[in-house]
């Protein structure tokens, strides 16, 4: 009660700080401090990745938005793939947030295509994804895909018991399917012999059963993934899973989001510094304090005629420092005392669903919705790892090392799953390192620094209290 106290007492003087400066901004609109306006995100996660070599002869391209699309908006003309300069005949889907462009023949190998989505593609509100055509490239191996998938990993575990009766049943893969073959007819629950009612989804290497409606307690169930499963290269299942497990007798804890307040008009926030090298592009506003504005580095950026912000082609944003004119200064100390007190409230939540899980080594796992503490560092493989739930979900990492996140790694949101909701809060004394050609998702609450590799792309927020690190990278604030 005394936290939920001083902390509404830090927001009611940071609601009236900001109403003081609009009263006192009114008919000058300059004085007013606000964050950039939502835009359309700048990138989204594609298999291959840029620069990727090895695809196989007969498999797919794919991409996949955070966003709910707008179907017809997906097609043809938007979606293209070409050798050079030669357009590449195929065909385009779209399912469950994910875009594939299969080609009507194989494509030829140790080649170079060109694959292209247009701003064209529209989300379910009819706006468009992109701010700008997205380009990327990628080159073939030698041969085709003949690997069947496999189940790695499924929640529950096989055999589980006391599990939650409102969880979702979700199944890790080898690789990525082809969205097509997902659905009732591949992924069943069964109680009994008694089939359960629910929607099957899917995202990465993933498929996500959600019941209708919360399952019997006490009771033990029958999950069911068939051989009409396939990867992108058309290879199926090549034997049937099937697991059990056992409800307890309540629903699983609710956690409420940690709050951000001002510093969540930031996608990077950080005490020391903020600098880049490479085409990094980054999606809303950056800031640092207590340090000036020189502290941000390599960004070549402009400042406004008034003096309260600078502007950067490499910023679709807002770029803030301490040393700026009024009333900078006194946003920024409150962005700054806001990062602190939602590292504060992070790690302070208390009777973790989880501890120690994994010995800290997620890689290959799926994470339900819950509050998870290790007294350790956490280490991310290129394996990746899934993070499975519901657009309300919140997950929150308390972890006492640092947060090592390997190359190529992907952590993977499914099932509806937000990366505002996902809360990483590291306090090892170096920090967090983001892999070279990672794709990270969710928040980043660190008490040391952020060291993001090249080529990794990051839908969040780095929020650090020493610097944040960058090379080449993309890092996009998480849809709402």
């Amino acid at each position: 009660m005394l936290a939920f106290k001083q902390y509404s007492n830090h927001l009611l003087f940071s609601m009236l700080f900001m109403l003081g400066i609009f009263a006192a901004g009114c008919g000058s609109s300059d004085a007013t401090i606000a964050p950039t306006p939502e835009s359309a995100a700048t990138a989204i996660a594609t298999s291959p990745i840029n620069n990727a070599t090895g695809l196989a002869i007969n498999g797919c391209v794919t991409a996949y938005s955070e966003k709910e699309l707008n179907a017809s908006s997906v097609n043809g003309d938007t979606f293209t793939l070409t050798d050079g300069s030669t357009p590449v005949a195929g065909v385009v889907s779209y399912k469950d947030n994910t875009l594939v462009f299969k080609s009507s023949a194989d494509l030829s190998a140790s080649a170079k295509y060109t694959a292209t989505i247009t701003t064209g593609v529209l989300d379910a509100n009819g706006v468009a994804l992109l701010e700008s055509d997205m380009v990327w490239s990628f080159t073939t191996g030698a041969a085709s895909d003949l690997t069947a998938p496999t189940v790695t990993s499924t929640y529950p575990d096989v055999n589980a018991t006391n599990v939650p009766i409102d969880r979702s049943v979700s199944t890790l893969f080898s690789e990525a399917l082809d969205p097509a073959t997902v659905g009732a007819g591949t992924f069943t629950l069964t109680a009994g012999g008694v089939s359960v009612d629910g929607n099957v989804s899917y995202g990465g290497n993933s498929m996500v059963f959600n019941p209708d409606a919360n399952l019997s307690p006490t009771t033990q169930y029958t999950a069911t993934i068939t051989m009409g499963v396939k990867d992108l290269a058309g290879n199926a299942l090549a034997v049937a899973k099937f697991w059990s497990f056992t409800t307890g007798a309540t629903v699983a804890s609710v956690l409420l989001p940690v709050s951000l307040a001002t510093a969540g008009n930031f996608v990077i926030l950080a005490k020391t510094a903020v600098s880049t090298t490479g085409a990094t592009h980054i999606t809303g506003d950056i800031g640092v304090s207590p340090a000036a504005r020189t502290y941000i580095t390599g960004f070549s950026d402009t400042l406004f005629s008034d003096g309260t912000y600078a502007t950067s082609s490499l910023v679709t944003g807002k770029i803030y420092a301490s040393n700026m004119a009024v009333p900078t200064p006194t946003y920024m100390t409150t962005a700054i005392s806001d990062m602190e007190l939602a590292y504060t409230d992070a790690a302070g939540r208390s009777l973790p669903d989880y501890t120690e899980l994994y010995a800290g080594d997620m890689s290959g796992k799926i994470l339900t919705p819950g509050l998870y503490k290790w007294g350790t560092g956490v280490l991310i493989t290129d394996v990746g790892v899934t993070i499975s739930g519901g657009a309300t979900d919140v997950w929150i990492f308390q972890i006492a090392g640092d947060l090592t996140v390997n190359n190529g790694a992907i952590v993977t949101l499914t099932g509806g799953a937000l990366a505002k909701n996902v809360f990483w809060q590291v306090a090892g004394g170096t920090g967090v390192s983001l892999g070279t050609t990672s794709d990270f998702k969710g928040v980043v609450l660190a008490q040391k620094g952020v060291v993001v590799n090249t080529g990794a792309r990051v839908n969040g927020r780095l929020l650090a209290q020493t610097a944040v690190t960058l090379d080449a990278n993309a890092v996009t604030k998480p849809a709402n």
